[in-house]
């Protein structure tokens, strides 16, 4: 799902990076898990009754704007008494996806096992149906445990009840450190206490939208991991979510990353004089 999307990434910049979760007796399961492997995950992966999760995703638009249609299957069985403290050893960041807001007991756990262990915790929001059904859920989450927060438009407003999205984005910062509200094709907008920037949209020939803010997560955790200034981590998860845009699904091809890495190295190294 989107966590595995922005881990996968994370682990190609050359991030240690590691995954838990649940997936089914099943050969898409088993893909899931060997594709991870290969991108150097690594994956502490447990075994539930149902089938693997899966989701249709619908494009639609010049701008290739998509809406999911998801079922969470063997990962709405996982249970906090999986979890352990080693998981979350010698990790400096925990990242979690919106979804796991519906297993409440698990995600209560995990961020608190992640907060013992010293973690930055960072949330995506995932989904606007999601925020608005756990919204109290999600704001005690952030409120107590959540250091940087991305949501994109839909997400903010359901989030915050506010329309505009600078005063959405103002509201999620004074609920945690870093708050990231995106907005597409317009870019995103990035604050962290009286610092705020907003962050055009790299340049792409978008033909899938799906991805991109996972993508986004993973450019602007790389760097927020490289103690770069705030604008420029916003800058290199724009630079990586315009290059997925370009591909169908959520894996970009090499020549793709090679850009990518080359135009994130040029922008440090202006960003250092």
């Amino acid at each position: 799902g989107s966590a595995a999307n922005t881990i996968t990434c994370t682990s190609i910049f050359g991030m240690p990076s590691g995954y838990i979760g649940k997936i089914g007796n099943d050969e898409l399961g088993k893909l899931f898990k060997s594709s991870m492997k290969q991108y150097g995950v690594k994956t502490t992966m447990f075994v539930g009754s149902k089938s693997s999760g899966r989701c249709m995703v619908f494009i639609t638009g010049p701008n290739a704007e998509r809406t999911f249609a998801s079922y969470l299957g063997a990962a709405l069985e996982m249970v906090p008494e999986e979890l352990k403290p080693e998981y979350f050893e010698g990790y400096d960041y925990f990242h979690i996806e919106g979804y796991l807001v519906q297993n409440q007991d698990l995600i209560s756990k995990a961020v608190q096992m992640a907060k013992d262990a010293g973690c930055i915790i960072s949330l995506d929001m995932a989904s606007y149906n999601v925020v608005e059904s756990n919204s109290a859920l999600l704001h005690n989450l952030v409120d107590k445990y959540v250091d940087i927060v991305f949501a994109n438009e839909s997400e903010s407003r359901a989030f915050t009840k506010c329309e505009d999205i600078v005063t959405g984005l103002r509201e999620i910062a004074k609920m945690c450190k870093i708050a990231i509200v995106k907005v597409g094709k317009d870019g995103s907008w990035v604050k962290s206490g009286d610092e705020e920037h907003y962050i055009p949209a790299w340049p792409a020939k978008p033909i899938d939208g799906t991805g991109a803010g996972d993508t986004y997560a993973a450019g602007f955790l790389y760097a927020h991991s490289l103690g770069l200034p705030l604008k420029l981590c916003g800058e290199i998860g724009s630079i990586i979510a315009a290059r997925v845009v370009e591909v169908v699904g959520t894996k970009i091809d090499v020549p793709r990353w090679r850009a990518a890495k080359k135009e994130i190295r040029e922008l440090i190294e202006k960003s250092n004089g």
